[in-house]
């Protein structure tokens, strides 16, 4: 079975690492629940509405088939391709029913640990709690407080009790550690250079944490009857992390949540997603960026993009440790609200679409990074071009 999928990039500027995601079920209809592997293969298109780039003529594309439904069949096949600026690039799908799926070098990395009292941290791939539990009692017991996530650029980690809040991991060169170091680093670690923890959240929303917004200020997420988090997939291009929320009594109703958190090869962003069951009329939450303790330096457009820069100290135990650190957060016009900034935050308030779902995206940078940002000019600079890219996203056809 073999179809063919064309990426054009509508913009004056080269896109790279265009994420390209497929449904499976669209392309193939019943034939889909088959599918053992793909191939994914750059190729000339004879068609005067597809130019190719100047690649060789067979290049097979690091792919993976991602099961978003936990039925044990395919659902969605995913790449990163790198388009040319106002270009279209054909790629050519093979699928087969009867060989395994072929293995790439891994760009991206997402993994849960449990904590073992024999020290081992054994992989899961899911986990859900009861409400009724104490919120440090779930964050502790899983090793590195939550479900972990990384590019060769930063990593992530979604604590794991009523808080929910993304914490960052800064690295100074390109590559995947978190499987090593947890967000534990240790000063060996660090002078390895396989980098660290970069943010202290406290009480504010860090960077692009998914909140409540109840009489005019964000609030965690209390009172659920079980809360969860889910590796829905792992690489080698794309990870996707799912935080479920049965049962949340938010603002007198009962709502059913999902969050979930999806980061690409050569990315340095999140895209979120938040599903809601109930009746979300009128109701509204937040995200936004932390305004950072030690030179801080923001800005909130009403227009849905905030970004701050500055430096903190990561772990109150290490003050010498003071890392430089960069966040961005934009939430586009179909959920955004207004915007606000109080003495923690520059926020953005969100609401639901008709069918209860908010889209933002996040983006982070450390300081560390050899050749990346120096100032806050230079990130605040990227934000706004990341922005406009958000706004004019490659269009994929098959």
């Amino acid at each position: 079975m073999t179809f063919t999928v064309s990426v054009t990039n509508p913009s004056d500027t080269d896109r790279k690492d265009v994420p390209v995601v497929i449904d499976l079920h669209k392309a193939l209809g019943d034939k889909a629940a088959t599918v053992t592997s793909v191939v994914v293969i750059h190729e000339e298109d004879p068609s005067e509405t597809v130019i190719a780039c100047e690649m060789p003529e067979v290049v097979k594309l690091p792919s993976q088939l991602d099961d978003l439904d936990g039925d044990l069949a395919p659902d969605e096949v995913a790449f990163v391709c790198n388009i040319p600026a106002n270009k279209s690039v054909a790629f050519r799908v093979e699928c087969s029913t009867d060989e395994p799926m072929a293995s790439y070098p891994a760009r991206v990395n997402a993994f849960m640990k449990v904590w073992d009292r024999k020290y081992r941290y054994p992989y899961i791939n899911s986990i859900e709690y009861q409400g009724r539990n104490e919120p440090l009692a779930t964050y502790d017991a899983i090793y590195g407080h939550g479900a972990q996530w990384e590019s060769e650029l930063v990593g992530f980690r979604v604590y794991m009790d009523h808080r929910q809040s993304i914490d960052i991991y800064g690295k100074p060169t390109p590559q995947l550690v978190l499987d090593s170091t947890n967000f534990y680093s240790t000063r060996e670690d660090m002078a390895a250079g396989r980098g660290c923890d970069i943010l202290f959240a406290g009480a504010s929303v860090g960077a692009g944490s998914f909140r409540g917004y109840v009489d005019g200020e964000p609030t965690y997420v209390d009172s659920v009857e079980a809360r969860g988090q889910r590796v829905m997939a792992s690489g080698p291009v794309r990870t996707i992390v799912e935080v479920t929320d049965r049962g949340w009594y938010y603002q007198g109703r009962t709502l059913q949540m999902r969050q979930l958190y999806t980061t690409w090869a050569g990315h340095r962003d999140v895209q979120v997603d938040i599903v809601l069951r109930g009746h979300t009329d009128s109701l509204l939450f937040a995200t936004g960026v932390q305004k950072i303790e030690m030179d801080n330096e923001g800005f909130l457009t009403p227009d849905g993009l905030a970004g701050s820069w500055g430096k903190n100290v990561p772990d109150k135990a290490a003050e010498d440790l003071v890392e430089g650190v960069g966040l961005g957060v934009y939430a586009p016009a179909a959920n955004l609200s207004t915007t606000k900034e109080d003495s923690l935050n520059y926020l953005t308030i969100l609401r639901p679409d008709a069918d209860g779902r908010i889209r933002y995206h996040l983006a982070i940078c450390a300081l560390m990074e050899e050749g990346g940002f120096r100032t806050s000019a230079e990130w605040f600079e990227w934000l706004r071009q990341w922005r406009t890219q958000l706004d004019t996203p490659c269009v994929v056809k098959y």
